[in-house]
């Protein structure tokens, strides 16, 4: 909240309840804002004021005081981020530029992380004494991160994990105990159901690991260890720099819990290592070429007002992302299923009018994908299939086909969800709407 006192307009007051809210300082000016992008025209120095906590600002000085009205003083801290990294670069939308940084944002997040001989990933001390189970809280985007973070840390490193949406987690008495690590993800730190649902996890036990994109943030705060992603400021609402990062750091941190578990040879955590290393530039590979492919399926399918996205194993919780990023941002009708339920009831809404998005990244899963589309080829829909590179089997069933470049099966999510942001951003631009904040929708969601 934050007041303008009539008697005195040289002063600026506000307080904090639950709600971000940070102070800004300068030479004879300082700020109030919600976030650091707002600060960095004029200054990189802050502080953060906690909960019960009010503020008064003067051009000359700060003073922050707490529920008894006692003078409290705060550590500073500095803003990392760049002015330039807050404004839109040439680009045509901020959510356009933030799909763009990818690659670079991806480097940010691997870098420091491996060892200098690249043989292993190195996280710091994370609280991991006596862990036997991993249980993953988040909302929205950073939910669906959080699923292919189930996926490859049960695969890699053998250890049981539990994904939960952050607003069911705090009424349903999750079995949390002081052997679970309970991870929090979050981009901007302030997310009200994730904060919520962090301090239900520490008043049961268990440890807390954040990742985050916000340093200084809440969920940062309030953790017991934090995992960064470096994704930079992201304006857009829909989130896409960020959730790539966040895969990047359960690749991470499924690839440092296989080494402690002693789940995989040397060898293949290696050749995974070597792997993600490279797929910044296969990121960068794939932009311009699913730019002009999604510029040239809006023109044909932007009115269209129901979109189905199928896929299996990663390539459904790829499905689910891309699901989101269409509806959010298009306001079109999108959702997605498991590719083998399509069978249980969505195939009674296939019909030559509602396109259907196919995700095939998986070769173990190529025949069963397969039958699936032919199913909904049956039914006169159109097919837009996003494969890897070399399934070509997926061609005499799609009317459309995207390949994307070879990687490792299993880290093949960073790559397939980049054509599906510009899927749904060329979508909403056909149709006029407005990308950076969609109708009804906030980049920080800070109410329950």
């Amino acid at each position: 909240m934050g007041v303008l006192p009539v008697h005195d307009p040289g002063c600026v007051g506000g307080a904090r309840q639950d709600s971000p809210l940070i102070v800004g300082g300068g030479e004879k000016k300082n700020f109030i804002p919600s976030g650091a992008p707002a600060l960095l025209k004029y200054t990189r120095q802050a502080l953060i004021p906690s909960d019960g906590e009010m503020v008064i600002v003067t051009p000359e000085k700060v003073e922050i005081k707490d529920r008894r009205l006692k003078s409290v003083q705060k550590p500073i801290f500095e803003v990392k981020w760049e002015e330039a990294q807050a404004e839109k670069g040439g680009f045509a939308h901020f959510m356009l530029k933030e799909i763009y940084e990818q690659p670079q944002a991806i480097q940010e997040t691997l870098r420091g992380r491996l060892t200098a001989d690249s043989t292993k990933v190195t996280l710091g001390e994370l609280p991991l004494a006596g862990v036997k189970k991993i249980f993953i809280t988040a909302c929205g985007t950073a939910y669906h991160a959080g699923l292919v973070g189930k996926y490859v840390i049960e695969k890699l490193a053998r250890l049981p994990v539990e994904v939960e949406l952050a607003s069911e987690f705090r009424y349903r008495q999750p079995l949390i105990t002081p052997e679970t690590l309970v991870l929090i993800i979050s981009q901007s730190g302030e997310t009200a159901d994730t904060l919520g649902a962090l301090r239900e996890a520490k008043k049961m036990g268990a440890p807390v690991v954040a990742v985050t994109n916000v340093v200084g943030s809440s969920v940062a705060r309030e953790a017991d260890f934090n995992l960064y992603t470096w994704a930079g400021p992201e304006i857009a609402v829909a989130s896409t720099k960020a959730y790539t990062t966040q895969l990047i750091t359960m690749y991470l941190l499924a690839l440092y819990l296989a080494d402690k578990q002693k789940t995989l040879p040397a060898e293949e955590i290696q050749s995974l290592i070597k792997e993600l290393k490279i797929l910044s530039q296969k990121a960068a590979e794939v932009l311009p070429q699913a730019a002009i492919f999604n510029q040239e399926l809006a023109d044909k399918y932007a009115q269209k007002e129901n979109i189905f996205f199928i896929g299996r194993g990663l390539d459904y919780v790829v499905a689910m992302e891309g699901s989101l990023k269409l509806k959010e941002i298009s306001y079109i009708h999108a959702e997605a299923y498991a590719a083998g339920e399509l069978k249980h009831g969505t195939l009674a809404l296939i019909t030559d009018e509602v396109p259907v998005v196919a995700l095939v990244t998986q070769r173990a899963l190529l025949e069963k994908t397969i039958s699936n589309i032919k199913e909904v080829k049956a039914r006169e829909a159109t097919v837009i299939t996003f494969a890897a590179a070399g399934l070509k089997e997926v061609e005499d069933v799609s009317d459309h086909v995207f390949y994307l470049p070879q990687t490792h099966p299993l880290l093949s999510s960073v790559l397939t969800v980049i054509p599906l942001q510009l899927l749904a951003y060329y979508m909403a631009v056909a149709r006029g709407c407005d990308v950076d904040q969609p109708r009804n929708l906030a980049k920080s969601v800070t109410v329950e």
